[in-house]
């Protein structure tokens, strides 16, 4: 088993309201960007369902320069309808299942830290601070 030491939040960047599958996300990242598989090992959908990704085991493709130690999940939106501003989309039920899925993975990598996407890039992925609010976790 890989040693994870960051749990990185992301979001899909896509427009408030409409919902996309990791199976649509899969094929962005291999048709679009010719990765071997989904970047991401879990998606949050809309109704706050969650989809698996690449397996954990595997690193993933979801921030560079720290794909080897940590597990990528992915809440679905972050955009305003016109896509032109980030924004915290999360519904209820997303931030619900989010939460739950983090509390998990802190059982079992109790020395990962959470982070967002944006704390190691220019992009404002998730469009809110992760790190401050999952730290209590």
């Amino acid at each position: 088993m890989r040693k994870i030491d960051k749990i990185i939040i992301h979001c899909s960047a896509t427009p408030i309201g409409r919902d996309f599958s990791a199976k649509v996300i899969r094929e962005w990242h291999v048709k679009g960007n010719g990765w071997d598989d989904i970047g991401y090992h879990y998606i949050v959908r809309l109704n706050g369902d969650l989809e698996y990704g690449r397996p954990v085991e595997i690193a993933g493709a979801h921030c560079r320069g720290h794909n080897k130690n940590s597990i990528g999940i992915c809440y679905i939106g972050g955009m305003d309808s016109d896509m032109k501003k980030w924004e915290d989309t999360r519904t209820e039920s997303q931030s619900n299942s989010l939460l739950s899925l983090l509390k998990v993975l802190k059982k079992f990598h109790p020395e990962a830290v959470i982070h967002g996407h944006r704390d190691f890039s220019s992009k404002k992925c998730p469009s809110y601070d992760a790190k401050k609010e999952y730290e209590k976790i």
